[in-house]
């Protein structure tokens, strides 16, 4: 079980998918998971994309399999995540790297792209939303003053079934899926799944868009919830290489309801900015 170990900081797990052909030398491909869940959510992209690239799906510090062991008020903020990227990356050994991240990932991904540009030479944002809107915040406190508090009061699981409903995943037509994604995200430290949503509460991407100069891929559901017209407007306004594609739903977990084109179309971005051929017999 890969770890990143460093003296004073939380070990921190990712996973290594790698099918490519020994000889190849082949390029690094960062799947990074957004707010409360974790590697394990990817799993449908890796088949796509593990024959290309070396993927590598990182736990964010308190989830999934990384270590909880740190002081959630003082060190759990986008700074703290993203030095903790730079850290996996040169534990890694990977200089550059193609960086795709969902949701809250996304954001990590903007913020990477920005103060790091010479580590990220394409970057995918997955119904990465820029800020998150005054009415998708008062839609998740659910009547109670905050999304934390709503969380709280709730408890987590029935705080991220009734949410999940709105805006995550249909559970009417993927009961089953449904049911994994709130069994795996209620099975998260919850201490960190409350720390984690109040900071992705407050999170802004704007000031990161127009320092990112590398291509950006923008894939996002069709009149998302979460990421709205005007968000998707400031990526297009702000990003100096950008291309968005809309998937047919209005759901937020686009990664898992479309995974075979969401990956594939993330695969062609990247292969043609590498000039890997993808069309094997």
């Amino acid at each position: 079980m890969p770890n990143l170990i460093r003296p004073g900081h939380p070990a921190l797990h990712y996973e290594i998918d790698d099918h490519t052909d020994p000889w190849s030398n082949a390029p690094v491909l960062i799947l990074q998971h957004g707010n409360g869940r974790s590697a394990r959510y990817w799993y449908r992209w890796v088949p796509y994309l593990s024959r290309y690239y070396r993927v590598i799906r990182p736990d964010l510090r308190g989830l999934g399999q990384s270590s909880a062991n740190f002081d959630l008020d003082r060190e759990l903020s986008l700074d703290v995540l993203l030095a903790d990227a730079v850290a996996l990356l040169d534990h890694l050994g990977a200089r550059e790297v193609h960086f795709c991240g969902e949701s809250m990932g996304g954001i990590l991904g903007l913020a990477l792209a920005a103060t790091h540009p010479d580590r990220v030479k394409s970057l995918t944002l997955v119904a990465t939303p820029v800020f998150i809107s005054n009415t998708m915040k008062s839609r998740y406190a659910m009547g109670a003053g905050s999304r934390v508090d709503a969380m709280k009061q709730l408890g987590i699981r029935a705080w991220v079934d009734a949410t999940t409903r709105q805006t995550r995943l249909p559970s009417d037509t993927h009961p089953e899926l449904f049911r994994w994604y709130v069994d795996e995200f209620s099975a998260g430290n919850q201490d960190v799944q409350l720390a984690m949503s109040a900071l992705v509460n407050g999170a802004d991407a704007t000031a990161f868009l127009d320092r990112v100069g590398c291509p950006v891929l923008g894939l996002y559901p069709t009149e998302g919830q979460i990421t709205s017209a005007e968000q998707e407007a400031l990526l297009h306004a702000r990003l100096e290489r950008f291309e968005m594609v809309h998937l047919p739903t209005g759901f937020h977990m686009i990664h898992l309801l479309h995974a075979r084109e969401c990956a594939q179309r993330t695969l062609r971005f990247c292969a043609g900015l590498d000039g890997i051929v993808t069309d094997e017999p």
